[in-house]
């Protein structure tokens, strides 16, 4: 499937939910059943054969509406950092110029837009230097809200770099307790510990190991809370890097299932009993999502998936998927969060929260 400037792929043959219009800058937007306003991305797209047929395959009858919402534009958003701003302050200080539209999950954070036109530079905002906000697209801040870190904790972030989720922790925890921060690429780390130093981040130790070696160094059963926001495929992202389509790979899914498995167990070994571990993921791939949890569950019966309360949060979901492609998925794995970019008009994302069960009696 070819997507040319002039038709974008956006064959309305859903029209009863979704209308094409002209805005005044004569550039077309799409109204979805949900009052999102889509503007399409002006970029030629080649989408391989495999990627349509596996995606119909996943999502059926939404195949369309996913690919109308990956190919447009991802709305801008601010976490306000609570460690050297209140909600207020910024508020005051951005007002004037932008619309703020608050993040129902999150109390810190905002959708953002420019009110005088359009302007994407939110780096070269003040307030962004001075680490008074951060920007981190909206569906990215529901992980370490899930985690529920508190202050005094010792929590580990397994993949931390860049360190919008970390910052983000470190916030929740008022910056008393202990945040292991580890990655395993150098470059990664030299962002990350800029962006904590620009926060104000102050209980945090940066570490680069692979995730086997954290516990030869460490030992088990040590962080009451960890985050495992695993490097996958990104198949939630496509409308922040339309690269993301030519560089999907079924085998590449395979290698990074693999890779999350290692992690995700390596991760509950180092949790101790009575510790939440969150698993997330910007991919919607069933093979890095659904089937790591349920690698987890079904190899420690001490494995107890929890319940996300995404009404509470005001997120609409959609169900795990519990079939697909021949991949055996255990049936706990429905409690977990699937997030598809026309769901609330973000990124797609996957978050799953688990309980170390100190007596080991969920026996899946």
């Amino acid at each position: 499937m070819e997507i040319t400037s002039e038709d974008n792929g956006f064959d309305c043959t859903d029209c009863n939910n979704y209308v094409i219009s002209e805005n005044s800058n004569s550039e077309l937007t799409i109204t979805d059943d949900k009052n999102h306003n889509l503007e399409r991305i002006p970029r030629n797209v080649d989408i391989k054969k495999r990627f349509e047929e596996h995606y119909k395959e996943l999502l059926g009858n939404n195949y369309e509406r996913f690919m109308k919402y990956s190919l447009s534009y991802i709305r801008k958003c601010i976490r306000v950092n609570t460690l050297k701003a209140t909600v207020e302050d910024i508020k005051k200080r951005l007002q004037e110029r932008w619309i703020l539209e608050p993040i129902p999950w999150c109390k810190e954070g905002f959708w953002i837009q420019y009110r005088e036109g359009k302007r994407f530079d939110l780096g070269n905002l003040i307030e962004h230097h001075l680490g008074y906000v951060y920007i981190q697209e909206s569906a990215s801040m529901i992980p370490p809200i899930v985690l529920e870190p508190k202050p005094g904790e010792l929590v580990l972030d397994m993949c931390a770099a860049p360190g919008s989720k970390t910052s983000q922790i470190a916030m929740y925890m008022k910056n008393e307790g202990l945040i292991m921060a580890n990655d395993v690429s150098g470059m990664r780390l030299k962002a990350l510990g800029m962006n904590l130093q620009r926060c104000g981040v102050r209980n945090t130790v940066i570490t680069m190991m692979q995730e086997n070696k954290l516990i030869n160094a460490l030992g088990k059963n040590i962080f009451d809370k960890i985050l495992v926001d695993a490097p996958c495929s990104g198949t939630g992202t496509i409308r922040k890097s339309l690269r993301t389509i030519k560089e999907w790979n079924p085998n590449s899914i395979k290698k990074l299932s693999n890779i999350q498995k290692s992690l995700i167990d390596n991760a509950f070994q180092l949790l101790k009993p009575n510790g939440i571990m969150v698993y997330s993921t910007c991919t919607i791939e069933p093979e890095e999502n659904e089937a790591v949890v349920s690698y987890l569950l079904d190899k420690y019966s001490e494995a107890e998936l929890l319940e996300i309360d995404s009404k509470s949060l005001g997120i609409t979901r959609t169900p795990a998927i519990l079939e697909f492609d021949g991949l055996k998925i255990n049936p706990e794995v429905k409690k977990c969060l699937r997030l598809h970019p026309y769901d609330n008009n973000t990124e797609g994302f996957f978050v799953a929260k688990i309980r170390k069960n100190h007596y080991g009696v969920h026996d899946y």
